[in-house]
């Protein structure tokens, strides 16, 4: 029996570097949207929704359903459009079932209200490994892989799979592990589930950095192709020489632009805190909170 080959379409978003994606039923009007880009210019504290917009029009212009709109995981570097997409177009949102383990870290470093519910509720559907969802007539199956953050999922669709931050393309490696509630070992081991996918898997990632004398960004590439290539984590690598390359490498890098309005709006759901009692909506900056 062969594997479905659902039809995936992505978005990019040069100012975080991110890639979203409409996966599609090849046999009816069924979508998915993962890992939607809310833009944000920091410096005038003000949102878009240029980046949402393209996929409102193109999944319009095609009669398409929007039956989910999911997040690998809470991103530290752009702000989610979930719920500008789940109005415009209807579906349910979802995310990995350890995001409360996410929104409990976050809540304390920025100090939320009561009214911020840490049990996830903000999503309709928090998702544990293996638990299986619907696009029309494909099936999705969830890895939970995490180690960039706790709640990072791989959404496994037909011969997709989509990995967020868990890999980059061969020749720039792989995600982070010094948020918090990042593991460089957890990585791995993760890693490791998505290596042990069949060879021909397309995997779709959800940033792309141009690696040194790489012209173009790319956003897909293949189980087979990380094996053999992936520049951290390639067959004959093990787990306690990644562990020592990506946490040196991990102690070399600079917070993320946007990590701090991102994390604040994607705990949420991507919604916006709560307006204080001005009428205005405010994001906090904790001073030296992070390192």
């Amino acid at each position: 029996m062969s594997v479905p080959q659902p039809v995936v379409t992505p978005f990019f978003d040069e100012p975080t570097n991110t890639f979203s994606y409409v996966v599609r039923d090849p046999d009816g009007p069924a979508c998915a949207i993962i890992d939607s880009v809310l833009d944000f210019d920091y410096a005038a504290g003000r949102t878009e929704v240029r980046s949402a917009n393209e996929i409102v029009d193109f999944v319009r212009a095609r009669g398409l359903t929007v039956e989910w709109i999911l997040e690998t995981h809470v991103h530290a570097d752009h702000l989610s459009a979930a719920p500008y997409l789940l109005e415009a177009l209807g579906g349910q949102t979802g995310i990995g079932a350890r995001i409360t383990e996410v929104q409990e870290i976050f809540g304390k470093a920025f100090n939320a209200g009561s009214e911020f519910a840490r049990d996830g509720s903000q999503f309709d559907r928090l998702f544990e490994e293996g638990d299986t969802f619907a696009i029309g007539h494909l099936e999705g199956r969830v890895l939970h892989t995490p180690g960039h953050t706790p709640a990072c999922l791989t959404y496994v669709i037909g011969d997709a799979a989509f990995v967020g931050d868990t890999l980059f393309m061969p020749d720039y490696g792989t995600a982070r592990c010094d948020f918090p509630g990042g593991d460089a070992r957890t990585l791995y081991r993760s890693i490791q589930k998505v290596l042990a996918l069949p060879d021909e898997t397309r995997l779709f990632l959800c940033h792309d950095y141009k690696a040194p004398g790489r012209e173009t960004y790319q956003h897909q590439t293949t189980v087979a192709e990380q094996r053999a290539h992936n520049v951290h984590v390639h067959e004959g690598i093990g787990e306690e020489a990644f562990v020592r390359l990506r946490t040196e490498r991990d102690a070399s890098l600079g917070m993320p632009r946007l990590i701090i309005p991102s994390v604040q709006v994607n705990m949420r759901a991507g919604e916006l805190p709560p307006a204080e009692d001005n009428g205005q909506v405010y994001l906090k900056v904790p001073i030296n909170r992070f390192r």
